[in-house]
């Protein structure tokens, strides 16, 4: 058999992925994503997360593999609070729930927002982190 010299390391050139040889056997050298300054799982973007881990495995990994999850999850979490914000301004357009109305009853502007708020978190929830 020929003694042939096997490369301490090469990159693939269709997928552009190192490999690095350990032993007999070439194993990729995947980097770690860079975190983004500042980010942080916030409750959507912790359910897209959880979503993505229990019902779209392939899309969960491939968002890893490609770095990515953060980004993604990043635009998830703001494109649900925009969502949400938009539905609570027009629930309180639809409900007649006014500046007048909490000056006059603060109890009741209370109970209305916060169930507006709830109506909000429930679409947001099924039309944003699927």
């Amino acid at each position: 058999m020929n003694n042939v010299k096997l490369k301490d390391r090469f990159i693939e050139k269709k997928k552009k992925i190192e490999y690095i040889r350990v032993g007999d056997y070439y194993i990729p050298n995947l980097i770690p994503p860079k975190n983004i300054k500042g980010f942080q799982l916030e409750k959507y973007s912790a359910l897209r997360l959880k979503y993505l881990k229990e019902h779209k495995k392939i899309k969960y990994h491939s968002l890893i593999m490609n770095n990515e999850l953060q980004k993604h999850l990043m635009d998830v979490q703001s494109s649900c609070e925009k969502l949400r914000k938009k539905m609570i301004n027009q629930l309180k357009k639809q409900e007649n729930i006014t500046e007048e109305l909490k000056a006059k009853d603060q109890m009741e502007w209370v109970r209305k927002m916060n169930n507006i708020s709830n109506i909000a978190d429930e679409i947001v929830v099924i039309a944003g982190v699927k």
